[in-house]
């Protein structure tokens, strides 16, 4: 007798909800302002360098090193960039509420006409 075991692997597999291309991109953190400006300027000094790793490396421990006041500008142009997403992704919801209203509308009398057939065979078990 083999017993079951319970955990991962044994569910099925939930299909991913299919991601919508017109849905605006997340800004980037204050970090990776600062990595798109850090790498640029350590391409020009080691142009020998073919290692993305070797370049993160050296931005997260230029990143750490750096102090608040270092850091501030980088921070204010990620906000900036986090109130601009804001912006966009209000405009984006409310596309997609007034998308959603027409489909929901016509998902109701859909379901409303599957109710409608349930409750035709709830009568007929009754007689």
């Amino acid at each position: 007798m083999k017993l079951k075991r319970k955990g991962a692997g044994t569910g099925r597999k939930q299909a991913k909800k299919a991601k919508d291309p017109n849905k605006p991109k997340r800004p980037p953190s204050a970090f990776f302002v600062f990595m798109s400006e850090f790498r640029e300027q350590y391409k020009k000094e080691h142009p020998n360098n073919k290692s993305v790793a070797v370049v993160g490396k050296a931005g997260g421990d230029r990143w750490k090193s750096m102090s608040d006041a270092d850091k501030a500008p980088y921070q204010a142009k990620a906000e900036k960039k986090k109130e601009e997403y804001e912006r966009t992704m209000q405009a984006y919801n409310k596309k997609q509420e007034s998308k959603g209203a027409s489909e929901e509308d016509e998902s109701d009398k859909s379901k409303s006409e599957v109710n409608d057939d349930d409750d035709d065979e709830d009568d007929d078990d009754d007689e």
